[in-house]
């Protein structure tokens, strides 16, 4: 007796502890799948969007649940982090090619001079791409972009073998909403993975429109934080559904019978002008006739938005492309142009490298060591260079309680 009451003793501290190891093991396995499930990509950036138009200084916010999974700042927001970034500098990021489009490298310091507001200001930081660039792939997986998907994607890959080594790019893709398919990381192979992940079919359930500059502002507020050149690679049609934008200016700018706290394309190229974020835009659309670089080159100071431009025949939404590159600086590319999409990338990623960038602190003139809140013009120029080419954004924005 004494022997069965122990071999049935012995028994239960087995089927205990076995029944206490697949607790465990399941519980492990259980946080695990949580774990992973709280950092799965891709990520809805725009989950939970709220924005909010400060009335006094005409700025607005953006609160999201994405700023509590990734490493988001939100712009105007108490986060001691951002706070650490904002400074009065503004820097420039300027692509200086020759007469015939190619890059101009070993430009001194000396040699530039930069003007806002027609007041010339002394340049106080002075770099030729020494520090590695923040790139942001933002590509429109729409259905009115299926034809171009996959190829879009081929030289996606093209360009990420192009950066240099250190920079580092993220990927981001939308139709009605916009998710983030990786973070910023120099891992090459993660950021191909991310973009071998982007498949318009998956979004043809996505049936709310195409939101190309929510997209590019909610590309933007990743950038947060970061120093250096940071752009953004847009790929798109151009036809977005979500700003109601026309060949009316006013359509692009908050004002009467429109909701005030709606995003306008205003507040895109406020964000993209605060941070000194490029734009380097590739659309899947034809060049309108009229759109030569020399017809842009003419308009660079002035906007593109005007009545006159009814009578050109050029889309309202390719218009639009070109006035946000003219306002933040980068390029406009048309995929039809190019033999391929991936030599049209090489070439971006290859002026990104060969990218000057100048800083100075903005004053309104003798007495003054600060600019005022708003928007201020830029204009940047080379001396002892004829025929060179200078691009750079035509503006820069002060936010109001900087």
């Amino acid at each position: 007796m004494g022997g069965e009451r122990r071999f049935s003793v012995l028994a239960c501290i087995l089927m205990t502890l076995a029944t206490s190891a697949i607790f465990l093991s399941s519980a492990y396995l259980s946080v695990q799948a949580q774990g992973k499930k709280s950092t799965k990509l891709p990520f809805e950036l725009d989950r939970g969007l709220r924005l909010h138009r400060d009335p006094l200084t005409g700025e607005i916010r953006a609160f999201t649940a994405a700023d509590r999974t990734v490493e988001v700042a939100v712009p105007g927001s108490t986060d001691a982090h951002a706070m650490l970034v904002r400074t009065q500098m503004v820097p420039v990021t300027c692509i200086v090619s020759t007469a015939d489009g190619g890059a101009l490298p070993g430009l001194r310091r000396e040699e530039f001079h930069v003007y806002t507001d027609g007041v010339e200001q002394p340049i106080s930081y002075f770099d030729t791409s020494a520090q590695p660039a923040s790139v942001a792939l933002v590509i429109d997986a729409s259905p009115s972009v299926l034809r171009d998907s996959q190829e879009m994607k081929q030289a996606a890959d093209g360009f990420v073998d192009a950066l240099a080594p250190l920079d580092e790019s993220a990927v981001v893709d939308f139709s009605e909403h916009t998710y983030l398919q990786a973070p910023f990381s120099d891992v090459r192979e993660m950021t191909r993975r991310a973009v071998t992940r982007i498949d318009v079919r998956a979004l043809l359930g996505d049936t709310g429109g195409s939101n190309i500059y929510e997209a590019v502002y909610l590309a933007a507020r990743l950038f947060r934080g970061r120093t250096g050149r940071k752009a953004i690679l847009l790929l798109t049609d151009g036809q977005d559904s979500g700003l109601g934008l026309t060949l009316d200016a006013a359509s692009g700018a908050p004002g009467p019978g429109r909701p005030a706290d709606r995003l306008t394309f205003d507040d895109v190229v406020r964000l993209l002008a605060a941070q000194d974020i490029q734009i380097f835009a590739v659309s899947t659309e034809n060049r309108p006739r009229v759109m030569t670089p020399e017809w842009l080159a003419v308009h660079e100071n002035e906007t593109l938005v005007t009545p006159d431009v009814r009578a050109l025949g050029i889309p309202a939404y390719t218009l639009y492309l070109a006035e946000l590159v003219r306002r933040v600086g980068g390029q406009l590319y048309f995929l039809h142009e190019a033999d391929t999409m991936a030599d049209t990338f090489r070439k971006i990623a290859a002026r990104i490298r060969a990218e000057y960038t100048i800083g100075f602190y903005p004053s309104e003139g003798p007495g003054e060591d600060r600019a005022l809140p708003g928007w201020h013009s830029l204009r940047v120029e080379i001396a002892d260079q004829p025929g060179a080419r200078i691009m750079h954004r035509s503006a820069y924005y002060v936010p109001a309680g900087q």
